[in-house]
């Protein structure tokens, strides 16, 4: 693998799109602010638990735009812009949370689209002028964020092992770390043009998720001993269980909607101008459409329990579902079939919803193991962004660069962090090279060569 992708990215980074890929986004952006706005769907996962007191009318509109706001400004401004910048394919974050808020903000049901679409319409056009103003200027630091993706990608590969660790403790986690390791080592040495962490994350993804069933299979066979000196004992009723009937035949009415919603945004992956993570944004950008597909794959076993829990719990979807059809997009080879099978793939999801919350009540390690995946990919990410935008301002200014960007994530973090960390350094990078090139202009800094 080419252990220097800024220089493969930079030829790529520009944000031109062609008018299909222009009027898909613009499109999906509608759609997405329309089943927002009927609160069928949000992105923010952290948003979906408020939508049930929306739906049933125990809270205003305007206080749900406010949590929805509140919950998605720092992500949109801080990292899906600058990801999108520095890598030169759109994010989730950049498209789908604001959409979140302009469709609950929306007061009617036709509005909302409208605004929907006028974003994406900004995104498409705008970004594409901001790109090309930005790497005109004497401190390219869009460029310079392109290092970013080298930490990121190898960084990101290291979760499985982190949750791992948290869950089943420091020995598999040990265990994990060598494996992966060695995998990256020889995935380096004999197959140099594949992601070096390709391999690794799908063996200790298994691992976890294997771990965690021998817990449970283990588990259920003591309960069932035990079970012998209370058959008497009359089975518990589950208090959530017609909440989550009520959420999922509510979702079940609206399956053509999601279908379309599905098919959407399997096309807009299949475009090869949208990447669903982080690391996953980097790849598309380099070209490598089977890595990302893997990278965001191994994603959904760390996203499926909460997205199916909170849709159960709240009646709202996610707009990209289980986000199975990111990397079933990326590896389409064109928009029609990706349109047919993200429909039955967002079908056969919000059908089956009952079903996975069921499953899942029975597996409760499985389930815990998707809260340690997350919290896992959100540490890893952390500090690969935090570290790659110390080496983007470093790229752009040297010690100077590193002084202001290290010194605005500081900053932030001393003042509560008003800006999320995830997206507090990228932030800042763009702050940075903003005042560098205003310290060019006074004739007070050098940009550095090459």
């Amino acid at each position: 693998m080419n252990t220097s992708p800024g220089t493969v990215l930079a030829a790529g980074a520009n944000l031109d799109f062609t008018l299909a890929q222009q009027l898909t986004v613009i499109a999906l952006c509608a759609l997405t602010a329309f089943v927002s706005h009927m609160a069928l769907a949000v992105f923010n996962d952290g948003v979906r638990p408020f939508m049930l007191d929306f739906i049933q009318g125990r809270t205003t509109r305007s206080a749900t735009t406010a949590v929805s706001f509140g919950l998605s400004a720092g992500f949109i401004f801080g990292l899906g812009a600058p990801m999108a910048l520095s890598s030169g394919v759109l994010n989730p974050w950049l498209l789908f949370l604001p959409t979140d808020i302009l469709g609950i903000l929306s007061p009617k049901k036709w509005l909302a689209p409208i605004l929907g679409g006028a974003w994406g319409a900004v995104v498409v056009f705008g970004l594409s002028g901001a790109n090309n103003l930005a790497h005109d200027l004497p401190v390219d630091f869009l460029t310079a964020m392109q290092q970013m993706s080298t930490p990121i990608l190898f960084l990101f590969t290291l979760f499985p092992v982190l949750a791992i660790t948290k869950q089943f403790g420091r020995k598999w986690g040990g265990v994990a770390g060598i494996v992966e390791l060695a995998l990256v080592v020889m995935t380096m040495k004999l197959w140099p043009t594949v992601f070096a962490g390709a391999i690794a994350m799908a063996v200790g993804v298994l691992m976890l998720i294997g771990l965690a069933v021998a817990k449970d299979l283990k588990q259920r066979k003591e309960d069932r001993a035990n079970a012998t000196a209370e058959e008497g004992a009359a089975p518990a009723d589950d208090p959530m269980a017609s909440l989550f009937s009520a959420s999922a035949t509510r979702l079940r009415r609206y399956l053509p909607l999601f279908m379309v919603l599905g098919a959407g945004v399997c096309v807009l992956a299949q475009m090869h101008i949208f990447g669903g993570g982080e690391a996953t944004s980097f790849l598309i950008a380099k070209g490598d459409y089977s890595e990302a597909a893997q990278v965001d794959f191994y994603r959904v076993f760390g996203f499926i329990p909460l997205i199916a829990t909170t849709a159960l719990a709240s009646g709202a979807y996610g707009i990209a579902g289980f986000t199975l059809v990111y990397p079933i997009g990326y590896l389409m080879p064109n928009p029609v079939l990706a349109a047919v099978v993200g429909a039955l793939v967002f079908a056969v999801e919000v059908l089956a919803l009952s079903y996975i919350g069921r499953f899942l009540g029975r597996l409760p390690s499985v389930r815990d193991s998707s809260e340690h995946l997350r919290s896992a990919i959100t540490d890893t990410l952390q500090l690969a962004i935090l570290f790659g935008s110390l080496m983007a301002a470093n790229a752009m200014g040297a010690g100077l660069g590193i002084l202001i960007v290290g010194g605005l994530y500081l900053l932030n973090e001393a003042m509560g962090r008003p800006v999320v960390r995830m997206a507090a350094a990228p932030a800042a990078v763009i702050v940075g090279g903003i005042v560098l090139n205003i310290l060019y202009w006074l004739d007070l800094f050098t940009p550095i060569k090459g």
